[in-house]
C-alpha cells in the first residue's frame, strides 16, 4: 500500500532559498506533496515557491508556531516531514528520518546537527550553548538524553500530528514537540545529518537571547504543566524549610526566656509553613488531575483513527 507524504515548509521571506529547497525535497521525494506555508513575507517568497512547484497556503498569524499548528490540523498524511525554508538542512538525507516513521518503528524521528557538522557550520556559538543548556535540564527533569532539541528537521508518523497541541507561537515549538513525546511515551528517534549555514544573503529570523529566554520559559512552564507534584513540592518543601530557619531562632528563645519578642518574624514563619502546605496540596491535586487527562489521552490515542 502506497504512503503518502507530505514535506512541511514554514515560510517567511526566504526568496533566496525556498525555491532551490522545493526543489531538493522534489527531488528526493518524488511522490511527496511539498507545502509552503507562508507568514506574510514582504519578498518574493510566494513567487519562488509556486515556481518550484509547491502547494502555497497562508498563515495571517505571525509565528513559526501558528504556522506549524494550521500544518498539522490541514494536512492528511501518513508521514509529515518538517523542515526549515533556509537551506541548511540536507534534503538528501530525508530518507534517514522518513524510513523509521514508515516502519512504523517510532513516532517521531528528529535531525540531530549537534552530533554531525553543526558547531564548525553555525557561526552563532551561544546557539550551541543554550541549545546544550536545554538539553541538559530535560535531561535532568525527565531523565532522558536528548543530543538536538532544537532542530527544525523532524519527521513524524500521522498519530503524532494530529494528537500533539501546539501552544508556542515562536521558535520554542520544536522544545515543545520533544517534551510532549517524553511525557506521552511516544517513542522518537535522533538521527544525525549533516547541517550547513545560511548561504550568503540569508538571515536568520531566530534571536539568539529572545528566543533563547522564551525556550527556557517553555521549559519553565511545561515543567509545571508535565511534573506538578516535583515542581510544586520542591517551592512547598523550600517555604517549609525557610520557615523552620525562621522558627527555631525564636522557639529557643521562647523555651530560655518564655517570650516572644519577635511577632513579625514568627507570623513570617508561620505565613511560610502555610503557604509551603498550599503549595505541596497543589502539587497533590494538579497530580492527580494531570494522570487522569493522562489516561484520557492514552484511551483517546487507542481509539483514534490517526492511530490506525
Amino acid at each position: 500500500m502506497n504512503q503518502k507524504l507530505a514535506v512541511l515548509l514554514p515560510c517567511y521571506n526566504e526568496e533566496l532559498t525556498i525555491g532551490k529547497v522545493v526543489r531538493d525535497f522534489r527531488k528526493n521525494l518524488p511522490d511527496a506533496e511539498i507545502y509552503v506555508y507562508d507568514n506574510n513575507s514582504s519578498d518574493r517568497s510566494v513567487e519562488e515557491a509556486m515556481a518550484a512547484g509547491a502547494h502555497i497556503r497562508k498563515v495571517p498569524m505571525k509565528g513559526k508556531g501558528h504556522v506549524i499548528r494550521r500544518m498539522f490540523q490541514e494536512i492528511e498524511a501518513d508521514c509529515y516531514i518538517m523542515a526549515d525554508s533556509d537551506d541548511t538542512y540536507p534534503a538528501d538525507e530525508v530518507m534517514k528520518l522518513v524510513e523509521p516513521i514508515l516502519s512504523g518503528y517510532v513516532d517521531m524521528v528528529t535531525g540531530d546537527r549537534i552530533s554531525s557538522t553543526y558547531v564548525q557550520e553555525n557561526k552563532r556559538p551561544f546557539h550551541n550553548f543554550g541549545n546544550a543548556l536545554v538539553c541538559k535540564m530535560i535531561g535532568l527533569l525527565f531523565h532522558k538524553q536528548v543530543s538536538d532539541v532544537m532542530t527544525g528537521y523532524r519527521a513524524f508518523n500521522r498519530s503524532f500530528v494530529k494528537n500533539c497541541p501546539i501552544l508556542s507561537s515562536g521558535f520554542e515549538l520544536e522544545t515543545e514537540m520533544t517534551l510532549h513525546a517524553l511525557d506521552k511515551r511516544m517513542a522518537f528517534l535522533e538521527i544525525p545529518i549533516r547541517y550547513q549555514d545560511r548561504p550568503a544573503g540569508s538571515y536568520s529570523k531566530l534571536n539568539t537571547y529572545s528566543d533563547g529566554f522564551r525556550v527556557l520559559k517553555t521549559i519553565f512552564l511545561l515543567f509545571k504543566d508535565y511534573r506538578p507534584l516535583l515542581f510544586f513540592g520542591i517551592l512547598g518543601l523550600f517555604c517549609i524549610l525557610g520557615s523552620i530557619i525562621v522558627f527555631i531562632p525564636i522557639f529557643i528563645e521562647y523555651l530560655n526566656t518564655g517570650l516572644v519578642p519577635r511577632f513579625p518574624t514568627l507570623f513570617c514563619g508561620i505565613c511560610l509553613a502555610v503557604i509551603g502546605t498550599i503549595l505541596l496540596n497543589c502539587g497533590v491535586i494538579l497530580d492527580s488531575v494531570k494522570r487522569y487527562f493522562d489516561q484520557l489521552f492514552e484511551l483517546n490515542l487507542t481509539h483514534s483513527p490517526s492511530s490506525k
